[in-house]
């Protein structure tokens, strides 16, 4: 077999964005393939890096505070530090207090948020916000429960 060198003079090193997820899955999985055989069987599996989204959170900008919006990780995925992962990503853009909303009877969402210096709120100040910030139904605010986090002073 004989190699040669390709001209790469034309080709641009760029950082990658959102958008070329695609492509980069492409190829880690095509080249991994030189792997195959290589790897262990058990341990061999296709795609060998899959494109996987496994949770989600939102933040949403409201004037002097943000909130943090539909936070969810894929039930197969929980428990692994993806939640606080995201969470701790979307602290980190913005400088303003944080507030969260979620359901009062959802436990495990609230342990989550306190797990992570998150504190309750009273209940009056918890409709107060629910009104200011939210554009939900009162029997909503009625079973809500609203956390913030320490740069929030009420």
């Amino acid at each position: 077999m004989k190699w040669y060198r390709a001209d790469v003079s034309t080709i641009t090193i760029r950082p990658c964005a959102a958008a070329d997820l695609p492509a980069l899955f492409s190829i880690v999985n095509d080249a991994a393939q030189a792997y195959k055989g290589v790897i262990p069987a058990d341990c061999w599996h296709e795609p060998y890096m899959p494109l996987e989204l496994v949770g989600l959170m939102g933040i949403q900008d409201r004037g002097e505070v943000s909130l943090i919006r539909h936070a969810y990780v894929q039930t197969v995925q929980r428990r692994k530090g993806i939640g606080e992962k995201l969470l701790r990503r979307l602290e980190s853009m913005t400088a303003k207090p944080i507030l969260i909303g979620t359901w009062s009877a959802a436990e495990w969402a609230i342990r989550f948020y306190e797990k992570n210096g998150y504190r309750a709120l009273s209940r009056p100040e918890t409709e107060r916000l629910l009104r200011k910030y939210w554009s939900i139904s009162e029997r909503q605010i009625e079973t809500s429960a609203v956390l913030a986090n320490a740069r929030w002073t009420s």
